[in-house]
C-alpha cells in the first residue's frame, strides 16, 4: 500500500495522469489506412481519416481486442455495451472539427496498476480506459517559418488510461508511468516508442494543505519522456505553491512543458467535458463485447508479470522487490529465464542482472536486448561463481572483459568464459595443501594478530584473512579459507 505523502513547503501534492497509449493495429481505428510511422506527409490519410462526405467508419477489431486484453491484466470492468460519442473542439490538425472518442460509457471501468517506489510497493486506481482516433500533427518551423498540418496520425486507434489522482511526488508519478509502460508493451498491445509518440502522458497536478479539498489542478499535455514527466511535475508544483504563497489564485488551465527551459506556460484556459458538447456518434453502432469473446482474449494472454513475479518469488526463493525487477519487461524477464535455463543460480542471476548488467546498460542508454552480454554467456559465467572457480570480484573482471569484446563474441561466449579466466589468471586457488602452506606461514609471521584473534578481538581474523590473501596474490578461495583460518586457530 502507499506510504503517507511527505509534503513540499507544507504542502501536500495531487497528480493523476491521462495517457495515450498507440495500439499497434496495422490500420487507423475505423479505416483502413496505415498506422505505420515515418510515411511522408499526408501519404496515410484517407477519406474516413478526413469525414469526407459520404464517407463511414468501421470499427477496427484489433484494437477492441488490445482494449479487452489491458481490462483484464488491470483487473478493470469490460463494459459489454459501450459508446462512442464526437468530442467537438476546433484545431488544425483534427480535420473532423470532432474527435471520435468514449464518455459515458468506456469500454474498459476501474482497475489497478501495482509497482514498487524503491522497496515499497505503490498501487494506483485506474478511473477508466477509453478507445478513440488520434489527432493529426502541428509542424512548425518547418516550411520557412510557416506551419504545416500532417494528417498521417489522425485516426492512429488510441487507448486513453485515466488514473485516480492517487499520486503524491513526481517520482511516484514517473514509476507508475514507467510500470504502465512496462505492461502494455508486455502485452503486445503498444510498442512503447515515446520518441514516436506512441506513449504519452498529460499529467494533471494540484497542490493543497493536508486535509483540504483539492486544489485547482493544471493539465500538462504530451509528455513523451520520463525524464520530461518529473521535470514538468516538479516545476507545477513550485510554480503553484509559488501562486498561492503569493496569495494568487490557481486558474484551471492546459500548460505545455519546455524541456530547453524546465518550465511550463499556459497554453488555453482548461475546458470542462461540457465545453466538448458530446454526443453519441450518429454513424457508430454500440459496442457490444460478449463474454465469449472475452474468455477467448483471456485465453490467449501471456503470463502477466505480477503472476510470474509470484512465481519468481515462490520457485526461485527471490525477495518481492527482486522478483518484480525481473518482470519489469517482457524482455527482461526473458532474460532472466534463459539465464536460469542454462543453469546459473536463480538468486544469483538476478543479483547480476539488478547489478552491473543493470548498472552498465545504463551507463551506456543501452536496451536489454541490445546488452554485449546474452543470457547463456552470463550463465557460464555465474557457474563459474557457484562451482568455485572465481570468486566475485574476478567474475566481474570476467564480465568486463565479455563487455569489451562483445564485437567478436557471437555464439562463442560461453567458451570465451573459461579462455578468459585462463588467460587473465583468475582461476581461484582451491588446493587444499597449497592453501594450508599459505595459511601455516600467514600465521607463524604474524603472531601478534594470532594472540589477538584468541584474546577475543574478532578484527584480527579479518587481518589474518587479508595477509593470506595477499600471500596467494587473491586467488584462494575464500570460504575454503575462512574455514581453513578457523580450524587453524582452535
Amino acid at each position: 500500500m502507499n506510504v503517507a505523502p511527505a509534503l513540499i513547503r507544507g504542502y501536500e501534492v495531487v497528480i493523476g495522469l491521462e495517457t495515450h497509449t498507440q495500439l499497434s493495429t496495422a490500420s487507423k481505428i475505423f479505416s483502413g489506412a496505415s498506422t505505420a510511422f515515418g510515411a511522408a506527409p499526408n501519404t496515410q490519410a484517407c477519406a474516413v481519416d478526413l469525414a469526407l462526405p459520404g464517407s463511414l467508419p468501421v470499427m477496427n477489431r484489433g484494437a477492441v481486442e488490445r482494449a479487452i486484453r489491458f481490462g483484464l491484466a488491470v483487473g478493470g470492468q469490460i463494459a459489454p455495451l459501450s459508446i462512442f460519442a464526437r468530442k467537438n473542439y476546433f484545431y488544425p490538425d483534427l480535420p473532423k472539427g470532432y474527435q471520435i472518442s468514449q464518455y459515458e460509457l468506456p469500454v474498459v471501468q476501474g482497475g489497478t496498476v501495482e509497482f514498487y517506489l524503491g522497496d515499497a510497493p505503490h498501487k494506483v486506481r485506474l478511473t477508466r480506459a477509453h478507445l478513440e482516433e488520434d489527432a493529426g500533427k502541428s509542424l512548425h518551423e518547418a516550411f520557412d517559418g510557416m506551419s504545416g498540418i500532417d494528417l498521417n496520425r489522425a485516426g492512429t486507434p488510441l487507448l486513453e488510461i485515466v488514473s485516480e489522482p492517487d499520486m503524491r511526488s513526481s517520482k511516484e508519478a514517473v514509476e507508475y508511468a514507467k510500470a504502465l509502460h512496462a505492461l502494455v508493451v508486455w502485452l503486445g498491445i503498444c510498442d512503447g516508442n515515446m520518441q514516436e509518440g506512441s506513449f504519452r502522458c498529460d499529467a494533471n497536478v494540484s497542490v493543497r494543505r493536508p486535509g483540504a479539498p483539492f486544489g485547482t489542478r493544471r493539465e500538462v499535455k504530451n509528455l513523451n519522456s520520463f525524464r520530461f514527466l518529473q521535470q514538468a511535475i516538479d516545476f507545477e508544483i513550485q510554480w503553484q505553491i509559488d501562486q498561492l504563497e503569493d496569495g494568487l489564485r490557481i486558474q484551471q488551465a492546459t500548460v505545455l512543458f519546455d524541456p530547453d527551459s524546465g518550465e511550463t506556460r499556459t497554453m488555453r484556459s482548461k475546458e470542462d467535458a461540457h465545453d466538448y458538447r458530446y454526443f453519441p456518434d450518429p454513424d457508430l453502432p454500440p459496442l457490444v463485447i460478449a463474454p465469449e469473446w472475452v474468455e477467448r482474449v483471456k485465453g490467449e494472454m501471456p503470463e502477466l508479470p505480477s503472476v510470474m513475479a509470484a512465481r519468481f518469488e515462490r520457485d526461485d526463493g527471490l525477495a518481492a522487490a527482486d522478483a518484480t525487477m525481473m518482470t519489469q519487461s517482457l524482455a527482461f524477464a526473458r532474460f532472466y529465464e534463459a539465464t536460469k535455463a542454462a543453469g546459473a543460480a536463480p538468486k544469483l542471476a538476478a543479483n547480476w542482472l539488478m547489478g552491473e548488467m543493470s548498472r552498465r546498460l545504463n551507463a551506456e542508454d543501452k536496451a536489454l536486448e541490445a546488452a554485449p552480454v546474452d543470457a547463456p554467456t552470463l550463465a557460464a559465467m555465474i557457474n563459474r561463481i557457484q562451482d568455485g572457480t572465481i570468486s566475485n570480484s574476478g567474475a566481474k573482471q570476467v564480465f568486463d572483459w565479455l563487455w569489451g569484446l562483445s564485437d567478436a563474441i557471437g555464439d562463442k561466449g560461453p567458451a570465451m568464459v573459461d579462455e578468459i579466466i585462463d588467460g587473465k589468471g583468475l582461476r581461484q586457488l582451491s588446493d587444499s595443501g597449497e592453501l594450508e602452506r599459505i595459511v601455516d606461514e600467514v600465521l607463524a609471521a604474524n603472531p601478534k594478530s594470532v594472540d589477538e584473534y584468541r584474546a577475543g578481538k574478532d578484527k584480527a581474523f579479518n587481518a589474518l584473512v587479508g595477509q593470506a590473501m595477499k600471500a596467494s596474490k587473491g586467488k584462494a578461495n575464500p570460504s575454503q579459507l575462512n574455514e581453513l583460518l578457523k580450524k587453524k586457530l582452535g
